[in-house]
């Protein structure tokens, strides 16, 4: 799909957004499908190639900006939300997206990704889930299960994992969702709600990494087991799963969810623009566990004011564009009400 973008002498297509670089990683990683996937949607987005930044930490993932004709960097390990944080601020006419992953953002880039999301900066953070850290060779990640069996951890990880979801909606994110690597169609639909959101989308894409981590989501992607355990979210619709759907979503004790085929009991309406996060939170803890059920879709999507409006508006409020204004703020920021010579 193509759109046409102001000023351009013809619309944009997939190969407009792909680099003259080699893509290297190792052959069947899913990260190509990803790459794919985001390179055949940004013409989607209207926008011109120099008014696109993908900025990335260090991890397999972060190589993304290299492969991508936008503008880019690849930056410092899990620093990427504090960098594309600055961009976004300073430079609002720019479509500024984040490429991070398990390791990167959830280990050393914690911090920086629990407050890009809570002041709702106007980027797309992209997640990539591989559950290890595979461009060190396979070490377990924050979001590896108890048990994992690698290279540092020989007789197993004891390590609660962290879910991305649940920190998210945890951190005040206005957009949260999911998607799998392998679900091309379902993963487009999702970056296209991401890019239509104002403020910050945390999009969690479980990746697989067939040499150091291999299977890790076969339950949900393989045809045998997927649709007892995917449970597809849909606004407006019953947050219902299986062969025709004769699982549903119910509410259980203390506030928790749970799955049910009581035909007595009806299913429950996914609402993501529900502002209390309670429920959303409630559908992210369905999937902890080995036999958990794992909603794919939009958690969560409401409207806050962005960090960078509010950022806006102070500067507006301080003298704007007027330099008058701007040495009188300057000169009571310095001298203030309470200096005196010495």
């Amino acid at each position: 799909m193509s759109r046409s973008v102001p000023g351009a002498t013809s619309p944009l297509t997939r190969k407009d957004f792909t680099s003259d670089q080699e893509v290297r990683w190792c052959p069947g990683c899913g990260d190509y499908v990803v790459l794919a996937t985001v390179q055949g949607f940004l013409p989607e987005l209207g926008v011109r190639r120099e008014n696109i930044v993908f900025i990335s930490g260090i991890g397999c993932s972060s190589r993304f900006p290299y492969y991508l004709n936008t503008y880019g960097m690849h930056s410092i390990h899990g620093r990427a939300p504090a960098i594309a944080t600055g961009l976004s601020v300073t430079r609002p006419d720019l479509s500024v997206w984040v490429v991070t992953g398990d390791g990167d953002a959830l280990s050393i880039g914690g911090n920086h990704l629990i407050h890009a999301l809570r002041r709702n900066v106007d980027i797309k953070i992209l997640l990539f889930n591989n559950r290890i850290y595979g461009l060190t060779k396979g070490q377990y990640s924050p979001t590896s299960e108890i048990g994992k069996i690698t290279k540092s951890s020989p007789a197993g990880s004891v390590d609660e994992p962290l879910d991305a979801v649940s920190l998210a909606l945890g951190a005040g994110a206005t957009f949260v969702a999911r998607t799998i690597d392998s679900e091309r169609e379902h993963m487009t639909s999702v970056l296209r709600a991401a890019a239509e959101h104002p403020g910050s989308a945390l999009v969690e894409i479980y990746q697989n990494c067939n040499i150091f981590n291999d299977g890790a989501f076969e339950e949900i992607k393989s045809a045998d087991t997927r649709d007892q355990r995917l449970l597809r979210l849909q606004a407006d619709a019953p947050l219902t799963f299986g062969a025709g759907g004769q699982s549903k979503i119910v509410l259980g004790e203390n506030g928790q969810l749970q799955a049910s085929q009581d035909p007595t009991r009806a299913a429950l309406v996914h609402d993501p623009s529900v502002e209390n996060p309670a429920r959303a939170f409630a559908l992210a803890r369905l999937a902890i566990g080995e036999d958990g059920v794992v909603p794919i879709g939009v958690y969560r999507d409401v409207e806050r004011p962005t960090y960078d409006e509010r950022v806006s508006d102070q500067i507006a409020a301080a003298g704007g564009e007027d330099p008058a204004r701007w040495a009188a703020s300057v000169e009571r920021v310095l001298v203030g009400s309470e200096s005196w010579v010495v």
